[in-house]
């Protein structure tokens, strides 16, 4: 991913925004604060043509001590959805962050995103918990399932 592909990726994230299903939050932002808030490193995009979908991760501390674990998100189009974009995006997201030393990968999906779980358990992920009613949303409680994966590889 790159600085230009951010529009296509901004446009990819609210499509995943208006689902209600993807994010609490309710809007994008703009290049500078979502290149600000994730890692340098892992910031995958799937073209055919234009970008279908997009993977990034954030730190989930700055506390050096957890500089190997890592947030994923993973976001996949619309028009593309079903078709292997996302398991082509985690699968890749998996490899490279080992390379680069991440040993836990987390994500917090909302229990309704079916699609993401399944992606997330192909992947090697397993459920660690629920966390219930993490947060409001549309003055409604969200639980968040909590997935991790530990890699075989990095960290040892």
């Amino acid at each position: 991913m790159t600085p230009q592909d951010w529009g296509a990726v901004r446009a990819i994230y609210l499509e995943g925004i208006a689902t209600g299903n993807a994010t609490f939050a309710t809007s994008a932002p703009e290049w500078e604060e979502w290149d600000r808030t994730h890692l340098p490193l892992c910031r995958l995009v799937v073209r055919s043509g234009a970008v279908l979908g997009w993977a990034a991760l954030s730190p989930v501390s700055r506390r050096q001590v957890y500089r190997g674990v890592a947030e994923v998100s993973v976001y996949v189009a619309e028009r593309a959805r079903g078709k292997g974009v996302g398991t082509a995006l985690l699968s890749t997201l998996v490899t490279n962050s080992e390379r680069e030393g991440i040993w836990t990968l987390q994500a917090g999906i909302f229990p309704e995103n079916e699609a993401s779980i399944q992606l997330h358990k192909q992947a090697g992920f397993r459920i660690v918990g629920v966390r219930e009613k993490l947060g409001r949303d549309l003055g409604r409680w969200r639980d968040v399932i909590l997935m991790e994966r530990r890699s075989v590889r990095a960290g040892l």
